[in-house]
């Protein structure tokens, strides 16, 4: 048993941050995802769309499937350390670009998803999160690869 756990312990000791950053956050976007059905399970769509909130956030159906088909993305690619960083690049960039629009538009990103500030706010911390994640890594591979830089 106490080998057993120490192996356990080595394995997640060996995890990127990349693969973190794809489990944390698609643990959180399922749970999200599920929790914003009951704030607001309906699909509008259009510039002037209003969504319920859950806990300050402004959601909607369409959110909501957006926040569980993330988040099962994160947690299938996981156990890859690449295919985490490349989702913690690509969600990076996706979500940079969807707080950026949040903020010019103001209440709505692809005139499906209502967003608030708060939303607006998050999407950047996730967007910072997931580049920092997946540069870190690159910059760690690179690093393993060539040790005389």
């Amino acid at each position: 048993m106490r080998d057993a756990l120490r192996r356990d312990q080595v394995r997640t000791m060996d995890w990127s941050l990349s693969q973190v950053y794809a489990l944390v956050l698609g643990i959180g976007l399922v749970l999200i995802g599920v929790a914003g059905f009951a704030a607001d399970a309906s699909f509008e769509a259009g510039a002037d769309i209003d969504g319920g909130l859950l806990a300050g956030f402004e959601v909607n159906g369409w959110h909501n499937l957006v926040h569980i088909v993330s988040g099962l993305l994160g947690i299938a690619v996981f156990r890859s350390t690449s295919a985490s960083r490349a989702f913690a690049l690509g969600f990076g960039a996706v979500y940079g670009v969807v707080a950026v629009w949040g903020f010019l538009a103001g209440d709505q990103v692809l005139w499906l998803l209502p967003v608030n500030l708060a939303d607006n706010v998050l999407h950047v911390g996730i967007a910072l999160l997931g580049l920092i994640a997946g540069l870190v890594d690159l910059e760690r591979e690179d690093a393993v690869r060539h040790p005389a830089r």
